[in-house]
């Protein structure tokens, strides 16, 4: 009994001095909350790799290796810069109006090391699921030249691209201070990403492809992909690290993030059913390209919408990002031009379909919310008129920001490979290696 009691005492002492420290640390971490943020920051990882072995399995055998690179090449060097600068750029004060921020005590996170956010979650974790974002836009981008642009080349464009193009727009989105945060009564709606990450990188994809030209032998020499399966499979990793993209950035464990969650699943599916129809309709057949490249397009359009919408909404706005998607690969084709992945033709084209027609399907109790900020009535048309001037102000700063960037880097230190490295393959040329261990890979 003694031993009991004496335990008992001993566990009460413990028990207030941790709830001593806590409350003299003023910390109020909500664990649950957190626990999902820390989830949610890995699944967004995720689909980096996922889009390694989608872009991999895509391009030539020759390739696979030096195109999957990209992939991880951004991890390794955004997952430098955003710590030193982006964040800083990304979520600190706003400079000039709103057009980017900054903040020194965000330098290296150095500010933020006691910080416990609103939402309940260290900022560190914050910084880092952002940080996962910053990561996979430029990765985005190299799906546009893959198979044609050097090692050198493609790491200082990524570095400088992700300072002074994606940081930026995420400042003007997404921070409290930012121009189109607070454009209108409830601002420019991208929930998760649409226009921060698909929009800017889709426009700046398909500059940057049209500036650098055509792979060589296109398209005249047939380029197959080397391994579909592959692909598929990293269309797989992406669909299930997208619940950590769209519902992660509820920046909560709740409802919204409930809806967020259930809107991606749906439209992902609706994205791959209609994909099928199309080519049912089109070709006779279904094919795994299809149902890989309709699941990217359901869940880039989602994304800016995952906040706002009901199913119904996701289910529609899915089937149009495919309708959209598969008329611009098409169009592509018809045109010439070299997007060797189709990253404009998915990301940047369904980030747009999504951006606008999200404004048809707003639950309306957000528009009560907007229609009683802005002291009145607010209509459909007004949020769309929002929408549409943030989707061009995107397109246009992308846009020139990047072929800045694509012809100083060409003239100073070269971004196109020569022939004849272009013809021996990425993998041997840059990095003297084969993925699949061929000595005369095609």
């Amino acid at each position: 009994m003694y031993k009991k009691l004496i335990k008992g005492v001993f566990m009460l002492i413990v028990a207030l001095g941790v709830a001593e420290t806590a409350w003299a640390s003023g910390e109020t971490t909500d664990s649950g909350t957190t626990a999902w943020m820390l989830t949610a920051t890995t699944l967004v990882l995720l689909m980096v790799p996922g889009l390694a072995m989608f872009y991999g399995g895509l391009v030539r055998t020759k390739n696979v290796l030096g195109t999957m690179m990209h992939s991880f090449a951004a991890m390794v060097i955004i997952g430098v810069l955003w710590p030193a600068f982006g964040y800083a750029i990304s979520f600190g004060d706003g400079v000039l109006g709103g057009w980017f921020g900054w903040n020194p005590d965000y330098v290296f996170l150095n500010g933020i090391d006691d910080t416990i956010m609103d939402a309940g979650i260290p900022e560190y974790v914050f910084a880092m699921f952002q940080g996962k974002f910053a990561i996979i836009a430029p990765a985005l981008i190299a799906g546009a030249f893959a198979e044609r642009v050097t090692f050198r080349g493609y790491i200082l464009f990524i570095s400088l691209w992700s300072l002074l193009v994606y940081s930026p727009i995420c400042h003007w989105v997404w921070a409290g201070d930012g121009f189109l945060y607070n454009m209108g009564p409830a601002g420019a709606i991208d929930f998760a990403g649409g226009t921060v990450v698909h929009i800017s990188s889709g426009v700046s994809a398909l500059v940057a492809a049209l500036y650098l030209g055509a792979r060589r032998g296109y398209p005249k020499n047939v380029m197959k992909p080397n391994n579909l399966v592959m692909t598929l499979i990293g269309a797989g990793l992406l669909w299930v690290g997208w619940f950590g993209f769209n519902a992660g950035s509820a920046v909560a464990s709740d409802l919204d993030t409930g809806r967020a969650l259930t809107v991606t699943q749906i439209a992902a599916a609706s994205g791959a059913m209609a994909w099928l129809v199309i080519e049912a309709i089109m070709f006779k057949k279904a094919t795994s390209l299809g149902v890989a490249s309709g699941i990217l397009a359901g869940l880039v359009a989602i994304t800016p919408a995952a906040g706002v919408v009901q199913p119904v909404g996701a289910i529609i706005i899915g089937f149009a990002a495919a309708i959209f998607c598969f008329l611009a690969i098409q169009l592509k084709d018809r045109l010439g031009f070299d997007d060797s992945l189709d990253a404009f033709g998915i990301h940047g084209i369904g980030g747009i379909v999504g951006a606008l027609t999200l404004t048809f399907f707003i639950r309306d109790s957000w528009m009560a919310e907007a229609a009683e900020a802005a002291g009145g009535s607010w209509s459909v048309w007004q949020q769309f008129g929002i929408q549409a001037a943030a989707v061009g102000i995107t397109i246009v700063y992308a846009a020139v920001v990047t072929i800045v960037l694509v012809v100083l880097i060409e003239k100073i230190l070269g971004f196109r490979m020569k022939q004849d490295e272009e013809m021996s393959g990425l993998d041997h040329s840059v990095h003297g290696e084969h993925g699949y261990g061929l000595i005369n890979p095609n």
